[in-house]
C-alpha cells in the first residue's frame, strides 16, 4: 500500500528542512499509540531511529535505518525503511520529501508499508494514514511563518 500526505507551512524551505531532527520527531508523536524517542541519529544514510510505542497492554519496538538521502535546489528528501517492525508489518519505506514552493514550503510523506497479506494491509490503512494526516496541523503549527 502506498499513500502519500502533502502539508504546506510558511516557513522557508531552508528552515522545514533544518527543522528535521529529534525535536520534530517528538513533537509528531500521536496521542495512541504513546510513542518513545529511544534512538536518533539523524538523516543520514546508515543513522538509525528507533521508537518504542506503548500499547497499554504490550509495547512493540520500531526500528529504521536512513537509507537515502539527496538534496537539490529547492529540493530534499530522505527516506527511512524499517529493519525492526512492530507486529504486523513486513515492510516499511518513508520518504520524507521537502519542496521550496514560491510561498513557503510542501512537507510530503509518501509511505509504503506491508503486512502479512492483503486483507491485513488493507485493513491497517486507515490507521497508519491517519498517523500522517495527525500531523499536517502539527506541521503548520510548528512551521508556521517565520
Amino acid at each position: 500500500m502506498k499513500f502519500t500526505v502533502k502539508t504546506k507551512v510558511g516557513q522557508s524551505f531552508i528552515n522545514v528542512k533544518n527543522g528535521f531532527n529529534d525535536d520534530l520527531l517528538s513533537s509528531l508523536s500521536p496521542p495512541f499509540p504513546k510513542v518513545t524517542l529511544k534512538r536518533y541519529d539523524g538523516s543520514k544514510p546508515g543513522d538509525i531511529v528507533s521508537l518504542e510505542l506503548n500499547f497499554f497492554l504490550f509495547k512493540q519496538t520500531w526500528t529504521s535505518k536512513i537509507v537515502a538521502e539527496s538534496e537539490i535546489e529547492g529540493e530534499y528528501y530522505f527516506i527511512d525503511e524499517g529493519v525492526k517492525l512492530p507486529h504486523g508489518l513486513v515492510f516499511w519505506r518513508h520518504k520524507h520529501l521537502i519542496k521550496q514552493l514560491s510561498n513557503g514550503t510542501e512537507i510530503q510523506d509518501i509511505v509504503e508499508f506491508k503486512s502479512y497479506n492483503e486483507i491485513l494491509t488493507f485493513m491497517m490503512y486507515p490507521f497508519i494514514l491517519s498517523q500522517f494526516i495527525y500531523r499536517k496541523p502539527l506541521y503548520k503549527r510548528i512551521f508556521g511563518k517565520n
